[in-house]
């Protein structure tokens, strides 16, 4: 383990030793790289901020079902069996609204009552409001629309409407900015290994000479790879964590516009830079582009040399 642990010192020190010799090239790829990065990293940082506030949103769905106004009040007030039925869900709460309830309500919140008081005749119909269990996916907001459409066709019943539909839209709207994101993600790393790739191209035609005399006295493949694997690797990950403080800087003005627009709705919403242990696997996976790039060069030019 001794041995081991020397030659990838030994490695890492000489990768240092030729980042050393050419820093400009290095901080410019690194500059690249994590201008790469940072598009992929602000869209996940977006998505930890918002899942959050949609997993509140995930509120129970509501029906509101309305009678027809000439329905008599002991078979609307009858329904709620029938309801029962149709919904399949003990814990389900039905609510049923006469119609001088639901006026009432509507001249206290809306401030209408002299207007509502010139109408004469009460406008509004007898209604109930079924209450169900918490849902957040599509699948279970098209369960809630197939037992809407059932409570449309009780005797009596002018509609059934989904109070909570934007659930369902919400839901499919999170999961096309997923796949927006990992499709950009996955393009973006394509172009984070060819930029890698050139750079250690660029580093193995330059120690051309070095390598030929390295296999002259007997150095392993593995020996003269090692070096490069760590450029390729190093790269990626200060291309990462500059690409991360890119994006944590971004914050600061980006939740300044985003607190007046939240104020307007009586919302205190910031964005917040990702948590430490999702940061380490950021950088994780930049290094491992970075080393996936070099192994490729690696083991195409190095055969060339040899």
């Amino acid at each position: 383990m001794r041995g081991w642990f020397r030659q990838h010192r030994f490695a890492l020190g000489s990768a240092l030793i030729h980042l050393r010799k050419s820093p400009s090239g290095f901080l410019l790829n690194v500059l690249v790289v994590a201008i790469a990065l940072s598009l992929p990293f602000a869209g996940l940082t977006m998505l930890d901020n918002v899942r959050p506030m949609s997993e509140q949103m995930s509120v129970d769905p509501e029906i509101s079902v309305f009678m027809k106004i000439d329905t008599p009040r002991e078979q609307a007030s009858g329904l709620a069996g029938e309801m029962r039925k149709i919904v399949h869900d003990p814990k389900a709460k039905i609510v049923f609204i006469p119609r001088e309830d639901a006026l009432d309500s509507l001249k206290s919140k809306s401030g209408l009552a002299d207007v509502l008081n010139t109408l004469g005749d009460n406008p509004l119909p007898d209604s109930y409001v079924l209450k169900l269990n918490a849902f957040n996916t599509a699948t279970e907001a098209q369960d809630v629309d197939a037992v809407a459409e059932l409570l449309r066709q009780l005797p009596g019943v002018e509609s059934a409407q989904v109070d909570s539909a934007w659930v369902k839209r919400l839901a499919a709207l999170l999961g096309v900015l997923r796949l927006v994101l990992l499709l950009l993600a996955i393009t973006l790393g394509v172009a984070v290994i060819a930029v890698v790739f050139n750079t250690i191209r660029l580093q193995v035609m330059t120690q051309r000479d070095e390598i030929s005399i390295s296999k002259l006295i007997g150095a392993t493949d593995t020996f003269i790879h090692r070096p490069f694997y760590y450029t390729g690797a190093l790269l990626g990950l200060c291309a990462g964590a500059l690409a991360l403080g890119a994006v944590a800087l971004a914050l600061r003005p980006l939740n300044t516009a985003i607190a007046e627009f939240a104020r307007l709705y009586s919302s205190e919403f910031q964005m917040a830079p990702l948590a430490p242990l999702p940061m380490a696997g950021l950088l994780a996976v930049s290094a491992g582009l970075g080393l996936v790039g070099a192994f490729l060069c690696v083991q195409r030019h190095l055969a060339r040399v040899n």
